[in-house]
């Protein structure tokens, strides 16, 4: 006799690998054939009622299916967890995130998992993905209802846009459905930003503490140019032949220095000044940054007045 009938079988490829009790039930195996497959260690039990149908590492889509299955009918894999599946970013963190419909309670805790509640549940589901999870989009969404700071909110926004897993256009659309979030005015003024070509934290607080805070005039992000070889100029003030980097990581090596390299000489012998900056600029002293572009603006023929963004505003220094 087969420990695992061939529907079981069926039902574990798609799962991972992982079963419910009541899956189990339901393929014809009683609970005390159940409860043996446990005793001799050719199945083991993940959660209450959850169990995996082989005896080797568990994957992260295994655990998943695992916390799905524990927090019971129409849950998802949610949040950060959701995030990483659909690669939104590179960290799954420590815990597996569910969402569970607000209409019911999961009882009991589960080990490792973080169980959440969603009226929308049926419409903010994914209608494809395995494991069941969140629509990109609804993920960001959810994650920015969590995030601590608005720096989390930046993040969450522009990875997801910057990876290409869903758009500006997309997440106001769903924001548009949410009766309430947290950092909603933010989000609003960010998913314009980002619609306009800001692509990173770093760019974001570019365009509103450097450029928009000082009256600076506004420049064309992300911008392809063609040649030789493409090149995407960061914030291109093409009127005045100037052009600004942003450099995200910490420091270029290798390649990408040289990459750099060719691009700023190539920006200079057609005639444009590049200023390149990292976070510690921005971030750190945006004021300093504002002056030093206004300085080259006007050199290449801007005739505007730099402004003070506050009463500390050191961009107005001579």
């Amino acid at each position: 006799m087969s420990d695992r009938p061939t529907d079981l079988n069926e039902i574990a490829a798609v799962q991972c690998g992982v079963v419910s009790h009541a899956q189990a039930l339901a393929a014809d195996l009683t609970t005390h054939r159940i409860d043996w497959l446990i005793a001799s260690g050719r199945w083991r039990r993940l959660h209450r009622g959850v169990y995996a149908m082989f005896t080797g590492p568990l994957t992260l889509e295994s655990r998943v299916w695992a916390a799905i299955l524990r927090a019971g009918r129409g849950a998802v894999a949610s949040h950060r967890t959701a995030a990483f599946l659909d690669g939104l970013c590179d960290d799954p963190g420590p815990l597996i995130h569910v969402t569970a419909p607000a209409d019911r309670h999961v009882t009991g805790k589960i080990d490792g998992v973080q169980v959440h509640y969603a009226h929308r549940l049926a419409r903010t589901r994914h209608p494809a993905a395995s494991p069941p999870r969140t629509r990109a989009e609804e993920t960001v969404l959810d994650l920015v209802d969590v995030a601590p700071h608005p720096c989390e909110v930046e993040t969450w926004v522009t990875a997801a846009c910057q990876r290409r897993r869903t758009t500006p256009e997309r997440l106001a659309a769903a924001l548009g459905l949410r009766k309430k979030i947290r950092w909603r005015p933010i989000l609003e003024a960010m998913l314009t930003d980002v619609a306009h070509g800001a692509q990173s934290p770093l760019e974001l607080r570019h365009l509103r503490r450097v450029e928009r805070a000082h009256g600076l005039p506004a420049g064309s992000r992300q911008r392809r140019v063609a040649g030789h070889r493409v090149i995407w100029i960061d914030v291109d003030y093409e009127r005045y032949g100037v052009r600004v980097e942003l450099d995200g990581r910490v420091g270029h090596v290798g390649e990408g220095r040289f990459r750099d390299r060719r691009r700023d000489n190539r920006a200079t012998v057609d005639g444009h000044a590049t200023l390149r900056y990292g976070h510690a600029d921005v971030f750190g002293d945006p004021c300093g940054v504002a002056a030093e572009q206004a300085r080259v603006l006007r050199a290449r023929g801007w005739t505007g007045a730099v402004l003070a963004c506050g009463p500390d505003c050191r961009a107005l220094s001579p």
